[in-house]
């Protein structure tokens, strides 16, 4: 059971488009996952739908309201409607050609095929480089210090224990993995920052979704001297 959620604030950022990508990906990933909070999504984008209908009307009644000589008429919703539709029919309106998801729909690391999230699957073709256990992919999406990756994990394998010098969401698509918290699941949202210390591992390999605004520190044996380096391995 998914016990690790985006925030309602995140959520219904999300719908109106005010995350950045990274974020984004990881949200539509997450609800696609989790049927509590695609009920959500679904509510606020009913929720902003009204308030942007609202707002032009709200506007043309200041409008006539605002000019004294004005003769009050009532609105013909008729009209409205019928250049609505209009509008929305038109050449303009109208996509010349429609993007479509790609349909690999499953990703093979390291011998392991998961399934990807309808957001994540035009990303299958990521180049990855490994370490040990660790396999990552990172997505290119150019939002400066903001990293976004595809994070395998190998059976039996573990990220050194560390804290983190920023913010690290990470999203769980396949696979389980447990540190000295919790253990989690497929669909699991989980944010972190400096306050948190964690030695995450994995018996039988999983794959993470991740987002990090800074390098990891690391804080026990040998892995330490990657910390030097965290800037660019990061």
């Amino acid at each position: 059971m998914i016990k690790y959620h985006p925030t309602d604030e995140m959520l219904a950022a999300h719908v109106v488009g005010d995350l950045a990508a990274s974020m984004s990906i990881a949200v539509s990933a997450h609800c696609e996952m989790c049927e509590h909070c695609m009920n959500k999504v679904a509510l606020f984008t009913e929720q902003a739908a009204q308030l942007a209908f609202d707002a032009p009307m709200l506007h043309s009644e200041n409008a006539v309201a605002s000019n004294d000589n004005a003769q009050e008429e009532p609105l013909d919703m008729d009209a409205m409607f019928g250049n609505m539709l209009a509008d929305i029919m038109s050449d303009e309106m109208v996509p010349k050609t429609l993007v479509t998801p790609s349909p690999k729909a499953e990703i093979s690391v390291c011998g392991e095929t998961y399934s990807l999230p309808i957001a994540l699957r035009r990303y299958h073709q990521l180049g990855w480089s490994s370490i040990g256990t660790i396999s990552r992919a990172r997505l290119p999406l150019n939002e400066g210090d903001t990293r976004a990756s595809l994070l395998h994990i190998g059976m039996n394998g573990s990220v050194p224990s560390h804290t983190h010098k920023g913010t690290e969401l990470t999203l769980l698509l396949g696979g389980h993995f447990e540190d000295e918290h919790d253990t989690y699941v497929p669909g699991d949202f989980i944010m972190l920052d400096a306050s948190n210390h964690h030695t995450p591992q994995t018996h039988d390999g999983c794959l993470c979704y991740t987002v990090s605004d800074a390098p990891l520190h690391f804080t026990k044996g040998v892995s330490q001297l990657l910390n030097a380096v965290g800037r660019v391995i990061y």
